[in-house]
C-alpha cells in the first residue's frame, strides 16, 4: 500500500527544508535505510533516509523549499494507482506550491522530451552561429537603440577569445547571446576577429553580484538574531585582561606535544570555570521561568561561508584543555562541511564568539537565545601598561559580555568578568 513521505523536522528550530538533490528517481526501488534526498535545514545539509520499502512512485518537489510535514514523495508497489493520494495531496493546505505531475504524466513528458525534435525545433536549438560573412545580420540580438544583447559572461568569454559578438547569433531569451553561443562559435572554428576598440579584460566575476535566494541557514539566522536583539534587552560590559601569564602557560603546555592548545581553548576552559562559580550567568530565559543549568555547555561560534554555526562543547568545566581542543577541532571541521548533527548544535547555556584571529580589537555580539550571555573576544595586542608601578609593554585582550537584562544585572555580569579575568591572568587556577 502506497504511503506519503513528508518533510520531517530535522532540527528543533526547523520550519521548512530545502531539497538540494534527489538520490532516487521515480521508478527506483527503495529499501529501508536508502538515502532518498539531501535536505538543507537551518543548521546543516542532511541525508533523508527512507523507512519504507517499495518503489518511488512520486516526487513532490524536485528542488526547493518544503514546509515541515509537507508532502515530498510517495512510495508504494510498482504500478500501484496513487491517483486518490495525489488528489488528497492537492487538497492539503500545507502541500508545496510546486509539485511533480503524476507518474503517468511525468512519463509522457519524458517521452516527449526524449523524442526526436521536429525540423522547426531543430532550427531553433541548433541555429547558434552561421559561417556567414561578417556583414550578416544580427538584428535578433540587438535592442531598438542598436545595443547588442549579450550576457556578461558571454561578453567576457568573447573578449578573452578575441571573437566579435556581432558575428554570433544569440539563442537566449529574445535573441540574447549567452555562453553556449560563444562556446559554439569557438568549437566550430569561427575565426577570431579583434575589435577596433581597445579591450580591457574584466576582473569582475558576474556570479558574485546580483540577487541571490536566501539559504535556510541565513533565514533562520536572520529570524533568531532579530528576535534576540529586539526581545532581549541587551547591555554590554567590556574588560581588559592581561594575557602575559596565559601566553607563558600556553607556550609551556605546547612544548613537545602533538595537541597544541590555542588561546580559544584557554578562554573556553576559563569561562567554564567562571560559570561554575557564577551559576546565575549559566542560565536561560523562558517566557514563564528562568532555568539555571547544572551542566555547563558552551557554544563556540564558527564562521562558514553561508553564515554562522554554533557547535556545543558539553560539560566543558569537566574536560581538560586537550579534550576541549580535540572536540572543538572536530566540531568546527564538521561545521564547515555542514555535517553536524542537530544534537551537536543544541543545549548550549553560554556562547563564545572569538574574532581575535581577524585582528578585531573589540566588538559586541548578539545573544544566542535562550542563553543569558555571550562573550565577544578580541585579539591580543601589545600595548603600554602599568605593572608594579612601572610602565611596561603588556599583552592585553579585550572581552565584551553581552547580557540579557531580564536574567543578569550589571553587577552580576561584572563580577563574572572579574572571575574570568582572574583565571586568565593566573591560568594555573584552571590547569587541573
Amino acid at each position: 500500500m502506497a504511503e506519503i513521505i513528508r518533510m520531517p523536522r530535522l532540527s528543533d528550530t526547523m520550519e521548512e527544508g530545502n531539497i538540494v538533490s534527489w538520490q532516487k528517481a521515480v521508478g527506483d526501488k527503495v529499501s529501508p535505510g536508502d538515502i532518498l534526498a539531501e535536505v538543507e535545514t537551518d543548521k546543516a545539509t542532511m541525508e533523508l533516509e527512507s523507512f519504507n520499502e517499495g518503489t518511488l512512485l512520486y516526487i513532490g518537489v524536485e528542488s526547493g523549499t518544503v514546509p515541515v510535514d509537507g508532502v515530498i514523495a510517495i512510495i508504494g508497489d510498482s504500478g500501484e494507482d496513487i491517483s486518490k493520494l495525489l488528489e488528497d495531496v492537492k487538497n492539503e493546505s500545507t502541500a508545496p506550491a510546486k509539485s511533480q505531475p503524476a507518474p503517468e504524466t511525468a512519463t509522457a513528458q519524458a517521452q516527449v522530451q526524449a523524442a526526436p525534435v521536429t525540423s522547426t525545433s531543430t532550427s531553433t536549438s541548433t541555429k547558434q552561429v552561421k559561417k556567414a560573412s561578417p556583414a550578416k545580420s544580427t538584428a535578433g540580438s540587438t535592442t531598438k537603440d542598436g545595443r547588442l544583447k549579450a550576457s556578461p559572461l558571454a561578453r567576457k568569454i568573447a573578449e578573452e577569445s578575441g571573437i566579435a559578438l556581432e558575428r554570433i547569433e544569440g539563442t537566449g531569451e529574445n535573441g540574447r547571446i549567452i555562453k553556449r553561443d560563444v562556446d559554439y562559435a569557438l568549437e566550430n572554428g569561427i575565426p577570431a576577429e579583434v575589435s577596433t576598440q581597445t579591450s580591457i579584460p574584466s576582473i569582475i566575476d558576474p556570479n558574485v553580484y546580483g540577487d541571490k535566494p536566501l539559504s535556510q541557514m541565513r533565514k533562520v539566522i536572520a529570524k533568531r538574531l532579530s528576535q534576540s536583539k529586539f526581545t532581549s534587552p541587551h547591555f554590554y560590559l567590556t574588560m581588559e585582561i592581561n594575557m602575559d601569564n596565559a601566553i607563558v602557560a600556553r607556550n609551556a603546555l605546547n612544548e613537545d606535544v602533538e595537541v597544541r592548545i590555542s588561546f580559544n581553548d584557554l578562554i573556553i576552559k576559563a569561562s567554564a570555570a567562571a560559570l561554575r562559580k557564577h551559576p546565575e550567568i549559566n542560565a536561560s530565559w523562558y517566557d514563564d521561568k528562568i532555568t539555571y543549568h547544572q551542566d555547563i555547555n558552551i557554544g563556540v561560534a564558527v564562521a562558514i561561508d553561508e553564515g554562522l554555526m554554533v557547535p556545543v562543547v558539553n560539560k566543558a568545566d569537566l574536560k581538560s584543555l586537550s579534550m576541549i581542543k580535540g572536540e572543538v577541532v572536530e566540531l568546527a571541521g564538521r561545521a564547515k562541511s555542514r555535517k553536524l548533527a542537530p544534537e551537536e548544535m543544541s543545549g548550549n547555556s553560554f556562547t563564545i564568539s572569538n574574532l581575535g584571529m581577524f585582528d578585531i580589537d573589540e566588538f559586541t555580539a548578539i545573544i544566542n537565545p535562550p542563553d543569558a550571555c555571550i562573550l565577544a573576544v578580541g585579539s591580543i595586542v601589545e600595548k603600554p601598561i602599568v605593572k608594579n608601578g612601572q610602565l611596561a609593554i603588556g599583552n592585553v585582550m579585550k572581552v565584551t559580555l553581552s547580557c540579557d537584562h531580564r536574567i543578569v544585572d550589571g553587577a552580576k555580569g561584572a563580577i563574572f568578568l572579574q572571575t574570568l579575568k582572574s583565571f586568565l591572568e593566573n591560568p594555573v587556577k584552571i590547569l587541573y
